[in-house]
């Protein structure tokens, strides 16, 4: 069974977005060193428009101009020890502003479908060429920002115009209804990979696009009570590294997740991090080919972090790979 580590390289979007030292560097430099330890690779899945946001405010503000230094190097830094860098959109930094002291977030319009279909085209021009301009013609990848890639009708068109023809946003019997975010992806297919044209719900073997989804697993609402606890009382282990707070669910999605058994993404992040072994376990048995495991840096906990190099650890005889390993033609 293939093995992916996937990493959404990206700042908060609550209140406050935290800083870039603790969101997005100091923790990467954290989880380099642990897959540095294990000679393993990881996909990252750069949030390319906070990159074009920070380059239209650098020239005005110091602190910005410092940030963006340090963020592309970082980048680099991953493409030249061989990490994977592929595409990930969160369109909503379209609408954002930076005051001169803090990134002024406005997320009314969260999902690219709530853009125009020009407006697409032009950000997934944009959003793939200030990474392209950083690593080269490496990007075929794309993974939609919270999941939101439904409907898929108005990024057909712009992926295909840019050469983007995998994606990897899709996990079993997800589902979420809130005022920024929609995906519902109850009924998908079982399969570890497929080819799709108009859907990545429908499977069209000829189909232009492949999907590789995140490996999910089933988790009861004790979790999540547990998760709630930890976060309150388990002491500076169970902290998330980031300073940052995240954009809140809806109400709806909260309650449903407090009252009965949910999917989720297997995840790096936290305590989440607690199922991993036996979601891998699961996989195996059922004689997966992918498992695809999806994190944030913003999200890592010193918990996590130990939990994950011990994983490595355990199954360090697997094959660890990456999108651009296996798919890039």
């Amino acid at each position: 069974m293939k093995i992916f580590l996937t990493l959404d390289y990206e700042m908060f979007f609550g209140s406050n977005t935290g800083t870039q030292e603790r969101c997005i560097l100091y923790p990467t430099e954290l989880l380099i060193k642990i897959l540095d330890t294990h000679n393993i690779k990881a996909t990252f899945f750069i949030d390319s428009g906070y990159l074009i946001q920070m380059d239209k405010y650098r020239k005005e503000f110091p602190q910005i101009e410092a940030d963006y230094q340090a963020v592309i190097a970082q980048i680099v830094k991953l493409d030249k020890n061989g990490h994977d860098i592929q595409l990930h959109i969160h369109p909503h930094w379209e609408d954002t502003i930076y005051d001169g002291k803090r990134w002024i977030l406005d997320t009314s319009r969260y999902k690219l479908d709530d853009f125009s279909v020009s407006e697409v085209e032009d950000i997934v021009f944009r959003y793939k060429k200030v990474l392209t301009d950083i690593v080269g013609e490496k990007i075929f990848v794309f993974r939609a920002g919270g999941w939101c890639i439904q409907p898929f009708g108005k990024i057909k068109k712009a992926l295909k115009k840019e050469n983007i023809w995998l994606d990897s946003t899709l996990f079993k019997n997800g589902i979420n209804k809130s005022k920024t975010h929609f995906f519902d992806f109850r009924g998908m297919p079982e399969d570890d990979e497929w080819n799709f044209e108009h859907d990545p719900m429908v499977i069209n073997p000829n189909g232009y696009f492949k999907e590789v989804p995140i490996s999910s697993y089933r988790v009861s609402p004790l979790f999540f009570l547990k998760l709630i606890l930890l976060k309150k009382f388990g002491g500076i282990k169970h902290q998330s590294l980031g300073d940052g707070t995240a954009a809140g669910g809806s109400k709806w999605d909260k309650l449903r997740m407090l009252i009965k058994s949910t999917y989720s993404v297997v995840s790096m992040d936290g305590v989440k991090i607690d199922f991993l072994d036996k979601a891998y376990a699961d996989y195996k048995r059922n004689h997966k080919e992918n498992f695809v495991v999806i994190g944030h840096p913003k999200a890592f906990s010193p918990y996590s972090l130990d939990k994950l190099d011990s994983f490595l650890k355990k199954h360090q005889y697997e094959k660890f790979t990456t999108y651009q390993k296996e798919y890039s033609i």
